[in-house]
């Protein structure tokens, strides 16, 4: 990648990166009416820190890759919808988590946030992993030129392991925020997820050589032997 995009590129990531992060402290500190939200600040740091790790690695090692996760410009109407309602489940989440703080509505125990925090961790070491496998990966629903079907490691488990990681990641994100009711909001994310995937593969069976049998051989699509 010429010189020009990659400081483009650095000069898009950190943006994005420095937008999210004072989106999510306002979305979580002015709600809580403090600073003393210690698992506002504990979420914070096992969210961006790891980010900021990916995002060096990426920019390092495969920028082309990172150029294609940060484009969330979706093309399939359909997808664009699920974006949407995506986008008002996080910020419900979010905002329910800071006023449940401040008013005491009802705050998960010290040990199950701390729980919450390590399979987040988890989720995003597997998310790490997904992007480390497939380097078609996007945050769009898309068949790019030359793409080919990956079949091995996650791949070789479910059909859609980037799912499957963020559905830890979206369901341990309240757990960490301390906030039950957080978590109920978060659960219509699973429903989101099986239209999101349901639509995507209409798309890759008709575009993407290959993959019709590759769903004959990969039975499951999020969650081994369940579905």
């Amino acid at each position: 990648m010429p010189a020009t995009m990659m400081t483009k590129l650095f000069l898009q990531a950190l943006t994005k990166y420095i937008v999210g992060l004072v989106i999510v402290m306002a979305l979580l500190f002015i709600p809580a009416g403090t600073l003393s939200y210690w698992q506002a600040w504990l979420f914070i740091g096992i969210l961006f820190i790891p980010m900021l790790i990916v995002g060096i690695v990426l920019m390092s090692h495969n920028p082309e890759l990172l150029r294609k996760r940060l484009d969330a410009k979706e093309k399939e109407g359909e997808q664009k919808s699920v974006v949407a309602m995506s986008s008002l489940l996080f910020l419900a989440m979010f905002v329910i988590a800071g006023l449940n703080y401040r008013f005491g509505w009802w705050i998960l125990p010290e040990w199950l946030v701390i729980a919450g925090a390590i399979l987040f961790l988890l989720g995003y070491a597997m998310y790490a992993e997904v992007m480390r496998e497939n380097v078609w990966l996007s945050r769009t629903v898309e068949v790019q030129d030359n793409q080919q079907v990956v079949d091995t490691g996650l791949y070789g488990i479910v059909r859609h392991p980037m799912y499957s990681a963020t559905l830890i990641l979206f369901l341990t994100m309240p757990l960490v925020l301390a906030s039950p009711w957080s978590f109920v909001i978060m659960l219509l994310y699973v429903l989101i997820v099986v239209k999101r995937i349901h639509n995507e593969e209409m798309v890759l069976k008709q575009e993407l050589s290959g993959y019709k049998e590759y769903i004959q051989r990969i039975r499951y699509r999020l969650i081994p032997f369940i579905w």
